[in-house]
């Protein structure tokens, strides 16, 4: 098959946009993901599905994954009839947030077999993954940089952070780590308000026109918490993974993360009381019940 051809696995809430967006771009596809019902709208698209990652691996010299869990994400690439049994596969780009220590891991165990892992997490979630409007990090040789660079272009805006396995990842951790804190502090300066009389709406326009805007107030908050749907589109489940990570990967060098640590513990509260497929804003909700308060619009 041609060099536009691509493997994609992992087709679900990013993973589906994404795949749809290199077949708009003139990528053909071969994809694989354990739900038949992932696969059915690319397949109706053109796309060629295999029955397992090997097989992608067989198919494409480029695959990509975009898998929920560090894991999943080793198991596909290494594990028994994973990408590492491929017959073509020359280098596997992973969009996963999987923390620095696995990255290292798939790199040395897909080296074994002479296939380059490029590091490549996202952000901007699904609206960004549909819109083509993600920033993509990455972490890869400098050779490799150059033939994949232009397939994560059509994702949205690439960063190279170096070519040390799982850079890519500090970075994505670190934001990820961000994200969640802006939405913890922003839930409890906002109940606070709200206790005390002021209208909720009013109060993030004042913070969005100061000095303590952030990604939660203006975002978040205006899309998903003032209105009461809680459907950001990112579930707590990944949230907490990824500040249990990135807090688990600062404590291993020696680096305190004392708000990271507490922001880790709103996201367990708040998956032990919604799950973790709920969507991760329903943090404002452990926040109202403790101030005995309701943020809307």
């Amino acid at each position: 098959m041609s060099a536009m051809h691509l493997g994609f696995i992992g087709l679900g809430r990013m993973g589906g946009p994404m795949a749809g967006r290199l077949l708009e771009a003139g990528y053909s596809l071969t994809v694989f993901d354990t739900n038949e019902a992932a696969v059915r709208p690319l397949a109706d698209r053109g796309a060629t599905v295999a029955s397992s990652p090997a097989e992608v691996a067989s198919q494409a010299s480029t695959v990509l994954m975009c898998l929920p869990m560090p894991s999943v994400v080793q198991a596909v690439a290494l594990g028994e009839n994973g990408i590492i049994a491929g017959e073509r596969v020359e280098r596997v780009i992973d969009l996963s947030t999987t923390g620095p220590a696995v990255a290292t891991t798939v790199a040395k165990g897909l080296a074994e077999r002479g296939v380059t892992l490029v590091d490549a997490p996202v952000s901007g979630g699904v609206r960004g993954a549909r819109s083509g409007k993600l920033a993509v990090m990455i972490s890869c040789p400098k050779n490799t940089l150059q033939i994949v660079e232009p397939i994560l272009k059509v994702f949205g805006r690439t960063f190279f952070t170096g070519e040390k396995p799982g850079l890519a990842q500090v970075v994505k951790l670190a934001n990820n780590l961000l994200a969640a804190t802006a939405l913890v502090v922003s839930s409890e300066a906002l109940a606070m308000g709200v206790k005390a009389g002021v209208d909720p709406k009013i109060m993030v326009e004042i913070i969005n026109a100061s000095s303590g805007r952030n990604s939660a107030t203006e975002d978040k908050f205006p899309r998903a918490i003032l209105p009461r749907t809680f459907d950001f589109g990112f579930t707590t489940g990944l949230s907490y993974k990824d500040v249990r990570l990135c807090v688990d990967e600062a404590e291993s060098m020696g680096v305190p993360m004392v708000v990271g640590a507490a922001v880790r513990q709103m996201l367990a509260v708040t998956q032990a009381k919604f799950g973790p497929d709920s969507d991760f804003t329903s943090i404002a909700k452990v926040v109202e019940e403790w101030a005995g308060v309701e943020i809307k619009g």
